[in-house]
């Protein structure tokens, strides 16, 4: 059986070697975290208010040194900490303990590009999602980060929505406001939140809009190659069947490559109608980063870090950003089929 060093970044993740596994180039490291305003530019976008006073910075990691060894169809790390596989086509797997570590880590994550991309461009663009993703970046609304985000130039979107009422329990701006949105000092008019009076269709409709102006206008930046829009920072979770946003298995939607934002209204997962970013635009993100927690989501998350093929590719397998390849963010048990 083989084996490697690798690296634990106390503060930070580190640089580290690199592995075969199977027909896959991975390179494996252990990690452990330490601890200009713009109006709105849309009439079309619905905005709620919320929110008090803000700015962060990431530490240099020290590093120790572990062993990795080699099995044949998992990677058996020999400590209980956090571990980091990086795949060459898939990009980087860190996995996390618990909850809190994983927590620390993506706020650590989030709050490095926020700096960096408002001191290039002077605005950050960060797509959200629904379901446990709220939770997973609780840490943001707590100090450090609380205090150290520059919240004033961050725009917030939606990957997807349910298409009800922006206060209804199923939707995700509700979601995202209760838990997110009215404990950090973010700018009321650049939370761009769904038309909750129209159909799906015309909802969608509305949201591309939108964004078209947005990328008129630079908030958004926009890629060269395609001209679609190329968010700050897309985060995503998965769902059970490997659906992401509301692009759900076998489902025609998944071959859109025209709309930016399409409606769907017969969702295998209620609610039924919904909103949601189309491929293309996800793909288009100039950082993607996915958080996955649970055993439920195992199996999906398996297949993504999988050579081999099994039958039709599940939408999460066909997250390939253009510029970067994701960063995924999981707890022990959701890797128990990649890494014990």
């Amino acid at each position: 059986m083989e084996s490697l060093s690798l690296c634990n970044a106390r503060g930070g993740l580190s640089n580290s070697p690199s592995l075969n596994v199977g027909q896959s180039h991975m390179t494996i490291r252990h990690l452990s975290h330490c601890g200009a305003n713009t109006s709105p530019t849309s009439k079309l976008f619905k905005h709620w208010n919320a929110y008090p006073p803000s700015h962060t910075s990431v530490g240099i990691p020290r590093l120790l040194k572990h062993t990795v060894k080699k099995g044949k169809d998992k990677i058996s790390v020999s400590m209980g900490d956090s571990v980091a596989v990086s795949h060459k086509d898939k990009g980087d797997l860190n996995v996390f303990p618990n909850g809190d570590e994983l927590a620390v880590s993506v706020a650590d994550y989030v709050a490095g590009l926020s700096q960096a991309i408002i001191a290039e461009r002077g605005a950050f663009t960060v797509v959200l999602s629904g379901g446990t993703l709220m939770d997973e970046i609780r840490k943001l609304t707590e100090p450090p980060y609380l205090d150290s985000i520059d919240w004033g130039r961050w725009h917030v979107f939606w990957v997807d929505e349910r298409v009800v009422k922006i206060d209804h329990p199923d939707s995700n701006y509700k979601l995202a406001y209760d838990n997110f949105l009215a404990k950090v000092p973010i700018v009321p008019g650049h939370v761009y939140a769904i038309n909750d009076s129209l159909s799906p269709e015309a909802a969608a409709e509305d949201y591309e809009t939108g964004l078209r102006q947005l990328v008129k206008t630079g908030v958004i930046d926009v890629s060269k190659d395609s001209g679609l829009p190329k968010f700050d920072l897309m985060l995503l979770g998965i769902g059970p069947d490997g659906h992401i946003a509301s692009l759900f298995p076998g489902h025609p939607l998944l071959n859109e490559k025209e709309k930016w934002v399409t409606s769907i209204i017969d969702s295998p997962k209620p609610p039924p109608e919904r909103i949601t970013f189309t491929l293309p635009v996800i793909n288009s993100a100039a950082n993607v980063a996915v958080v996955v927690t649970g055993a439920g989501k195992a199996d999906p998350l398996k297949r993504v870090f999988d050579d081999e093929q099994h039958g039709e590719l599940l939408p999460v397998q066909m997250l390939s950003p253009k510029d970067k390849k994701p960063t995924w963010f999981t707890d022990k048990e959701a890797a128990a089929k990649i890494v014990n």
